[in-house]
């Protein structure tokens, strides 16, 4: 019951952007035109994830790369910002993975992992490398 309405929610925003002079075609939120690529995530023991926060727009659909460089096993957890918005793909060396939901990613070697997601829930979130407590190791991230 919970996915149909937020199915229906999903095409009713998408209906609201259709309607204002934001055509997105068919796809609607999926649309090309509404695609928005992220910085790349470079994972490695001791360096800063981000160099600026993620400033988001809610009904945008964005995708992100995370690649971890092997120099330790390292992750990111964010419960939060994975509870704000809808993950479309997780796509893992060439092989796509629709999940209803995500808690966390880790690397346990390096390689590179890419996440399709539409923002939905305007807030202040982060993701953060779990037993991390400096500003570097997490990156912020607003969705307006």
């Amino acid at each position: 019951m919970k996915i149909a309405i937020f199915l229906a929610s999903l095409l009713a925003a998408s209906t609201a952007f259709a309607d204002n002079d934001d055509d997105l075609g068919l796809a609607g939120l999926l649309s090309g035109s509404n695609k928005v690529d992220l910085p790349e995530v470079i994972l490695s023991v001791g360096e800063p994830l981000a160099d600026a926060p993620w400033e988001l727009k809610s009904g945008k659909y964005y995708e992100v790369e995370f690649t971890a460089d092997g120099s330790g096993e390292i992750g990111l957890a964010g419960n939060d910002f994975f509870r704000a918005i809808w993950v479309d793909e997780v796509v893992i060396e060439g092989l796509e993975i629709r999940p209803y939901a995500l808690h966390s990613i880790e690397f346990d070697d390096a390689g590179t992992m890419e996440i399709g997601f539409v923002a939905i829930k305007p807030g202040k979130y982060e993701l953060r490398i779990p037993g991390s407590t400096g500003e570097s190791q997490a990156i912020q991230i607003e969705i307006e």
